[in-house]
């Protein structure tokens, strides 16, 4: 694969108008591909504080201060938003949030270039540091990783850094293109970056707020006590904006699902509660649901999580499936975790041939259907040399 030489990265220059960003937003307006990265604050918040966008074109760079005062970022909004000009950004799942929230929209067409490097097998969410000295030919000062970039002024060491966060991520991007060209992958990571690309993605639903928790439990009062507080956190998270766990711990939930206290006096027993905000519009808001639920008759609760159906899984099977998932990983050059989740490989281990992604589409070449003959006894696992190899099994005659 030819390499890409190694051009100098244009002096990034700080961006504090609305008329300087509309002048810089119209001459990147013919770009094939912007890189684009964000920096802000989320400790006290729910909704991340943008501090600045920066984005580099071909031969400028800029970091745009969103904080800027009197600063309108409706040109950059457009940028975005432009059909005709790729978006690459690396690990942007957060970027792309705060710009669905700020504009209301996925900035399309997109790509990733942790997704992209995971699928060409650089391994499982490889740091942009990584790649960058692996394609980039450069290094990543990481000094100002953990600054406070609420602060005015920007220094120019903040400054620098920044600007590297999308100079260096274009001659990786180039490269990965490049890379997953010659090998015959695009497709794989287009599917990828469908899922990136979809607005549902960044979409808050209160009402099912509660399965990050993941109880262990299947009594229906306690699930529904705890899906009506989870659900009246995410709420009162969100018209407070102010973090989940800032609010109430996700252990303190539980422990009120469980307790059920009817009086302010009993919710500030619980730990982490204190009488203040048992006591006031939060602590009153969230007595109000427990008591909601605990009117409800039998009928109106949820039903319980019923057990996976069928004989559980032979722990040897999983380990056996597991082996050839690491194999197929290295022989094919992509992250284990983009083939099969560890739910898939149970799944596979327990049931016939079961809906999950690990049978369909390019991951079904390169590891579903070798499950499924491994399975099957039509495959066996040896070795050739120092690496794990697929030996088919002849039927006796």
């Amino acid at each position: 694969m030819s390499r890409p030489s190694r051009t100098l990265h244009p002096a990034p220059q700080l961006i504090t108008t609305s008329d300087a960003l509309a002048a810089f937003c119209a001459r990147l307006a013919g770009e094939s591909f912007i890189t684009v990265d964000t920096e802000f604050m989320r400790e006290r918040t729910y909704w991340p504080e943008l501090c600045i966008v920066q984005v580099a074109g071909a031969s400028e760079v800029a970091i745009i201060d969103a904080e800027a005062e009197g600063i309108d970022l409706a040109p950059l909004g457009a940028l975005l938003a432009n059909p005709a000009i790729l978006k690459v950004f690396h690990a942007g799942r957060q970027d792309i949030e705060i710009f669905v929230l700020k504009f209301g929209a996925v900035p399309t067409p997109l790509f990733d270039t942790q997704i992209a490097a995971m699928v060409a097998g650089f391994g499982d969410q490889v740091g942009y540091e990584a790649l960058v000295a692996a394609l980039g030919e450069g290094q990543i000062d990481k000094a100002h990783r953990f600054s406070d970039w609420s602060v005015r002024p920007l220094s120019p060491a903040q400054i620098a850094y920044a600007a590297a966060d999308v100079t260096h991520l274009r001659l990786v991007f180039e490269r990965l293109r490049s890379r997953l060209a010659r090998d015959g992958r695009e497709a794989w990571v287009a599917e990828e970056m469908a899922t990136l690309a979809d607005p549902a993605t960044y979409r808050a639903d209160p009402e099912t707020a509660w399965a990050r928790l993941r109880p262990r439990s299947t009594n229906r009062r306690f699930l529904a006590m705890l899906q009506a507080l989870a659900a009246w956190r995410e709420r009162e998270v969100l018209r407070l904006n102010i973090p989940r766990q800032r609010l109430i711990r996700d252990e303190t939930l539980m422990e009120i699902a469980a307790s059920a206290p009817t009086t302010a006096e009993a919710l500030s027993r619980a730990r982490g509660v204190t009488k203040g905000f048992a006591e006031g519009k939060s602590g009153q808001g969230l007595l109000t649901v427990i008591a909601g639920v605990s009117a409800l008759p039998d009928s109106a609760l949820p039903e319980a999580p019923r057990p996976r159906e069928g004989p559980r899984p032979s722990p040897g099977l999983v380990a056996l499936l597991k082996v050839l998932l690491a194999a197929r990983s290295e022989e094919h050059h992509v992250a284990p975790r983009l083939l099969a989740s560890s739910e898939d490989i149970e799944r596979l281990a327990a049931e016939e041939t079961p809906d999950i992604p690990a049978l369909h589409g390019w991951r079904r070449e390169v590891f579903g259907e070798a499950a499924l003959a491994l399975k099957a006894g039509r495959v066996a696992l040896g070795t050739a040399g120092k690496r794990i190899t697929l030996v088919p099994i002849v039927p006796a005659g």
